[in-house]
């Protein structure tokens, strides 16, 4: 059987798409689909169905996959690692957003950087969810961090950690909203339209981090526009603690500015919100050593992010 058949087979069965697959081995589309017909006719039996929206293994595609994907990530690797050079120093690509990426993952993976016979180069890039996705899956990344779990058999996703989000701004607000107000003690649901009078900071014109805030925890939309807008949250920290206005923010990324003083938090809901990071890698590629050690580095380091 033709290795290269196989090889257009389980990239198809994993993109769920011929067209996906196209892009992926740098082939046309209708070259993916001759080769699929000439290995379903080798078989004897078809491997997909189709349909409106890309294709769905049959039983037999399943079984297929199964068996040949190991073995031809196995080869991937042997011709990806090479046979003579076995002191080259390998690179890793790694994708995510902007400041989960440069305050958590890079520290973390910079110890595992330098030629000590394991190690790997480094770079990085950073995205929205959608980018790095798209971006992973068309082999520009060999690992990225998301908030959104991948759908498919191309990629995988391991769940890395949560996020916990805060409500913050500078001490001078809480002063102005007036001492009952600020009180512990009065309920939630009370605190809301108190903090509609303080003007937004935001990493987007949608207020996303506001708005699942006030969905999570008020169970209502904020008011108040973007008075802010700045496409980093550290940059959103900062205009937070000069007096701009509230924000929400992870806690990791704030909580030296709360221990400093130079923002408080305005709200401490009993079950705060969280958004849950991913670590994604195209199928298969784990099998490639320099991947699979900064995958469970990152995993191992993340039990002490949450």
């Amino acid at each position: 059987m033709d290795l290269a058949l196989l090889r257009t087979f389980v990239t198809v069965h994993r993109a769920g798409s011929f067209t996906r697959a196209a892009a992926l081995l740098g082939l046309s589309q209708p070259a993916v689909t001759s080769q699929i017909r000439t290995l379903e006719r080798q078989l004897g039996r078809p491997l997909f169905l189709r349909q409106a929206r890309g294709v769905t293994p049959t039983t037999i595609g399943d079984e297929l996959a199964h068996k040949a994907a190991p073995h031809l990530d196995a080869l991937v690797e042997i011709t990806e690692t090479g046979l003579d050079d076995e002191s080259s120093l390998r690179t890793l690509h790694l994708a995510g957003p902007p400041e989960f990426t440069a305050e958590r993952a890079l520290p973390a993976l910079t110890e595992l950087t330098g030629e000590d016979g394991q190690g790997f180069a480094l770079r990085a890039s950073f995205g929205n969810a959608e980018e790095t996705l798209e971006g992973l899956a068309a082999g520009h990344h060999d690992l990225a961090i998301c908030t959104a779990r991948p759908r498919g058999a191309l990629l995988t996703a391991s769940t890395l950690c949560d996020e916990e989000h805060v409500l913050v701004a500078a001490p001078v607000w809480p002063g102005e909203l007036g001492s009952e107000e600020a009180a512990e003690s009065v309920p939630a649901d009370k605190r809301a339209p108190a903090f509609e009078n303080i003007p937004v900071i935001e990493v987007h014109e949608s207020l996303p981090f506001v708005s699942r805030y006030w969905a999570s925890v008020f169970d209502s939309r904020p008011a108040a526009p973007g008075t802010v807008v700045v496409p980093d949250l550290r940059a959103v920290l900062a205009c937070a603690a000069a007096g701009a206005g509230l924000a929400v923010l992870p806690r990791y990324l704030c909580a030296a500015a709360l221990e400093r003083g130079d923002v408080v938090a305005l709200h401490e809901p009993p079950v705060p919100p969280l958004r849950t990071y991913f670590l994604v890698v195209r199928t298969g590629t784990l099998a490639m050593p320099h991947i699979a050690r900064a995958h469970e580095w990152l995993l191992r380091a993340a039990s002490d992010w949450c």
